[in-house]
């Protein structure tokens, strides 16, 4: 039972003894506005949780789980915040624990199921104590949660609402309990993380390599199979290896960290021979281009000196040679030399990253002309103009061999050279020829050119043909020993490109892109068309950029004429010769390069352009060969099978055709 009151206030100290008398049992819980006293004995425990909730002025919300009686009495004034605690150390004590929610309600629910509802989340910056249930995330520096979350398990309420859980990817551990005990948790762990001495021994080798002796030293430190998750494989020490130095840097436990000292001075021991020999096979680079390389820096590395001032190898025989057969490197050098000159080489045989430069060249051209012209003559006289290489005196000859002596060589022979149509009239010696031409030309050129190249290293690409030019021609004055001199030009898609791979994914490419073909031939040589681009272009991998264009029209007129009778109006028509063409050319040239760092990239590449290939061939052999109904269209094989002929498949495909053109069939 509960006697409630207050302090200080003698007025009512009667109505409080007269409410005493009336209760059975009565423990005095004396209250004043600022100091709280309580007693209870064998009080319902929902009746101790209203009477604090209505002193307090909380709202609580009880578990039905909450039940029994408590026995408790208060001796000291409280004041509200002991109160409260006091309302918590009770409710720790019958196995009980409040949660506060956002809302300023508070529920009494049973310890066990403190842990997963919402208490605070709290860190070093806010201060909760007693027997208030949160929740800690501790980062843990230099010891492994792992070893450490058992321990802390064994000191927490596991049974209440207590719980240790580590996380070991970020090497924190999460606490859930009483405040008190977590307080008392997370101080065991500040001090348990400081075993872990974050001081440091730096150790310079005299004849070791730093990085081999690291290497060596690892190994012996290196847990077995059965200690792998002992905690001293936790606080061992670490070691990384200086190499410009030639240093060793050891961090760890103190004693550890001398241990590991000791041990690096009985190995840095001086070799009884004057050098050593290593062979250094290449995985990447060339071995004569690398041995260039360290016969340069080697000597800035030998003429190196200690801190007192004496050359380090002085009486060493550095030797460096290149064995081109097996791709190797070797190398005779004193320890210290040897070992700068092994870091060089490491970084010098890397894998360089590859370049797919593939050159896009479009051109879309188009050309009209037309001819006409009229030409008379006779014995006497006559107009002629010089259309395809053929007069009029020639015609007007062949056409009176025909009709005179049925001769038609000369005529043949006449009419061979015109182009177009004509229309002649002949009578004595006298003969007319309208000549009329109309021509139209039109092409359409794609050419995808590519090429992969190692990065800053040059490669070219042609498809085309190799033409003989003339370029001299030599004879004596009685003609007896005439020659001619001839040059071969290479004619057709030309690609050259260095490219440079720069921070990032930008390519730089220096490229020369040529397209060239035989537009015709003159009485001193043939004449050649040709597109060239020369330039030097910044491009991102994978992207397309235009490198060069032109957009040209030309349009030619021309008219030949008999001076004022090829003015004269309708008539002048007879004595002129008139030619009128239009050319149009559109030409663009784009680029596109793709950096290949790995080989999937490689694969992916490959494996898409002999696809592309593979389909075109097979849309070949589904269409066939005209006249050839047994042959087959040549397929490349499926992407990673190889290439062998099989004569079973061979036979199966015949069969198959014959099936469905029966033809074939018969014709067999």
């Amino acid at each position: 039972m509960l006697f409630l009151g207050k302090k200080n206030r003698p007025t009512r100290w009667l109505k409080r003894s007269v409410l005493a008398l009336l209760l059975c049992t009565a423990n005095p819980m004396i209250v004043s506005a600022t100091e709280y006293s309580a007693s209870f004995k064998n009080a319902d425990i929902n009746e101790f949780v209203n009477i604090v909730g209505k002193n307090l002025q909380k709202t609580i919300i009880v578990d039905p789980a909450v039940r029994g009686s408590i026995n408790v009495r208060s001796y000291d004034l409280l004041d509200e915040q002991q109160y409260y605690h006091f309302f918590l150390n009770v409710l720790e004590v019958y196995g009980f624990a409040v949660v506060e929610m956002d809302n300023d309600v508070v529920k009494v629910i049973k310890s066990k199921d403190a842990k997963v509802a919402a208490i605070p989340v709290i860190d070093n910056g806010t201060q909760f104590y007693g027997d208030e249930m949160v929740t800690r995330v501790v980062p843990v520096i230099n010891v492994s949660v792992r070893e450490l979350a058992p321990l802390l398990r064994q000191l927490n309420d596991n049974a209440g609402g207590g719980n240790v859980v580590h996380y070991d990817p970020a090497n924190v551990i999460m606490i859930t309990g009483r405040a008190a005990v977590v307080n008392r948790l997370v101080q065991i762990i500040q001090r348990v993380d400081k075993a872990g001495d974050q001081e440091v021994d730096i150790v310079k080798l005299k004849y070791a390599s730093a990085l081999e002796m690291v290497k060596v030293v690892s190994a012996i430190q290196s847990p077995t199979s059965s200690s792998k998750n002992s905690t001293s494989n936790v606080l061992k020490p670490r070691l990384v290896a200086d190499e410009r130095t030639n240093s060793i840097i050891i961090s760890g436990e103190p004693q550890s960290r001398a241990r590991i000292v000791k041990l690096i001075g009985s190995l840095d021991n001086e070799l009884q021979n004057d050098g050593n020999t290593r062979v250094f096979y290449l995985k990447y680079a060339k071995a004569e281009k690398v041995v260039d390389v360290l016969k340069g820096v080697s000597k800035t590395l030998e003429n190196n000196v200690d801190g007192k001032g004496n050359s380090q190898s002085a009486n060493s025989t550095l030797s460096i040679e290149a064995h081109e057969g097996t791709n190797a490197i070797v190398v005779s050098a004193q320890p210290a030399l040897m070992s700068s000159l092994s870091n060089i080489i490491r970084q010098l045989d890397i894998r360089r990253a590859q370049v797919l430069v593939e050159a896009i060249v479009a051109e879309v051209s188009e050309s009209d002309g037309i001819n006409l012209s009229t030409q008379w003559g006779s014995e006497f006289g006559g107009s002629q103009f010089n259309d395809n290489g053929v007069t009029t005196g020639e015609l007007v000859t062949a056409a009176y061999e025909i009709d005179e002596d049925d001769d038609f060589d000369s005529a043949a022979s006449a009419l061979a050279s015109i182009a177009g149509g004509i229309l002649g009239i002949t009578d004595g010696n006298w003969g007319v020829v309208l000549q009329a031409l109309s021509s139209s030309t039109s092409s359409n050129i794609l050419a995808t050119p590519s090429i992969t190249t190692l990065d800053n290293q040059e490669a070219s690409f042609i498809v085309g043909d190799e033409v003989p030019v003339l370029t001299g021609s030599t004879s004596s004055a009685s003609n007896d020993n005439p020659f001619q001199t001839i040059e071969r030009k290479d004619i057709g898609i030309k690609l050259k490109v260095t490219p440079q791979i720069n921070e990032g994914d930008a390519v730089q490419m220096v490229i020369e892109q040529e397209v060239s073909t035989i537009k015709g031939q003159t009485s001193v040589d043939i004449i050649f068309a040709t597109r060239a681009v020369k330039t030097t272009v910044l491009a991102k991998s994978g992207e397309t950029v235009i490198i060069g264009g032109l957009i040209d029209e030309d349009v030619n007129e021309s008219e030949d004429k008999v001076p004022w009778l090829g003015d004269l109006p309708v008539v002048g028509h007879l004595f002129k010769s008139t030619k009128s063409s239009t050319e149009k050319r559109n030409l663009m040239i784009f680029i596109r390069a793709t950096i290949i760092r790995d080989d999937k990239t490689m694969r992916e590449l490959s494996t898409r352009k002999y696809g592309l290939m593979r389909e075109v061939q097979q849309a070949r052999q589904d269409e066939g060969i005209n006249l050839m109904p047994n042959s087959l269209e040549p397929v490349l094989p499926e992407w990673g099978t190889s290439y062998e002929v099989n004569p079973q498949a061979i036979l199966d495909d015949m069969n198959k055709r014959q099936q469905f053109n029966p033809q074939v069939q018969e014709t067999n």
